[in-house]
């Protein structure tokens, strides 16, 4: 390994050290907060008012895990058309313990003419379904939710492609690192605008790294298309779709006070390049027939076996969410599935 990469890992070992004494210097603070949280989530999630906006993968999944819970949780699942109302039901309600829930789902245009308003709201509605996507989350934000006098919160779900990009071979991001130029970027231009939307009203942003479960994600798009455009050795912060859905639930239950206004950044904790990836992947029983895809990155890097990226760090998030993730990395996963 070079000089360069040891050098690096005892800086993040003395970064860990320093984290480490500030949650300590918090502690105290927040312990009566942290208390005061514990004994909410059991009663929080018993009475729960929420509305998903985008029942998608991950919406249907913090539905479902919700329902799981021994609470009589009222929820709406809002997406823009009825196409996908059939399965969202079946999925969330396939468990025997979720039948009779209070569950259902409707079309945005139908539940903004109701004029409901519900106490908490998670938007994990891609950008794609909106031709002016900060508009859209301030709509729902005056139009679906009560407000934060109400107790409640409302969550977007945004993500940590938002960061600007570092000069520097491998550099660490937390929530408060520099974000991209929006006129610049168009692309995260339209997530910083929307988490803009969220935040002046007093919403939760949280930043998720990148999604997957075992058909979905950068692997499956790689393998299956048999080529990469990166290079092998840029890192890739990863997070299963079923702990990003825990990860907003967290923030659901948490002291209103405590995420009102505020940015959050989840992922795994285990950051791996793109080769790693693909070779998790491909222990896999889904995966094993398949071929390790050509790799069409920078050849400067491709060369190196030093990683090349950003690093999430995600801890005082994970400290204030009382959150971990179900699955440490993505090769805990795809070998638990084997």
């Amino acid at each position: 390994m070079k000089a360069s990469v040891i050098l690096r890992f005892l800086v993040l070992a003395v970064s860990v050290c320093c984290d480490a004494a500030f949650f300590s210097s918090m502690r105290n603070s927040w312990a009566t907060k942290k208390i005061s949280r514990l004994s909410k989530t059991s009663s929080s999630l018993e009475a729960l008012d929420l509305a998903v906006v985008g029942c998608g993968v991950l919406g249907t999944s913090l539905c479902k895990q919700i329902l799981s819970q021994d609470c009589d949780a009222r929820i709406v699942g809002i997406t823009n058309t009825k196409n996908n109302h059939e399965s969202i039901i079946r999925e969330v309600l396939d468990d025997s313990s979720n039948k009779g829930r209070n569950f259902s789902v409707d079309t945005y245009e139908s539940a903004e003419a109701k004029g409901r308003k519900y106490t908490n709201v998670v938007f994990c509605a891609p950008p794609s379904g909106s031709d002016d996507y900060s508009a859209s989350v301030a709509a729902a934000i005056n139009k679906l939710w009560i407000g934060p006098e109400g107790g409640g919160v409302f969550v977007f779900t945004s993500s940590g492609g938002v960061y600007a990009d570092n000069n520097s071979a491998i550099y660490d991001v937390s929530e408060k690192s520099t974000l991209s130029d929006v006129d610049t970027n168009p692309r995260t231009g339209r997530l910083i605008k929307a988490e803009n939307a969220c935040l002046v009203h007093g919403g939760t942003v949280i930043r998720l790294a990148g999604l997957y479960n075992i058909n979905r994600g950068a692997h499956n798009y790689w393998i299956e298309k048999g080529e990469v455009a990166g290079a092998e050795n840029g890192l890739i912060n990863q997070l299963h779709y079923d702990d990003a859905a825990s990860a907003c639930i967290a923030a659901v239950v948490t002291d209103s006070e405590l995420v009102q206004s505020q940015v959050f950044l989840i992922s795994d904790g285990s950051p791996m390049t793109r080769k790693s990836i693909c070779s998790s992947a491909l222990k896999n029983a889904l995966y094993q027939q398949k071929k390790m895809p050509q790799f069409l990155g920078n050849p400067n890097n491709i060369d190196t076996e030093d990683p090349v990226g950003k690093v999430y760090r995600g801890e005082f998030s994970n400290q204030v969410l009382s959150w971990k993730p179900k699955y440490s990395s993505f090769d805990s996963f795809m070998t638990s599935k084997i």
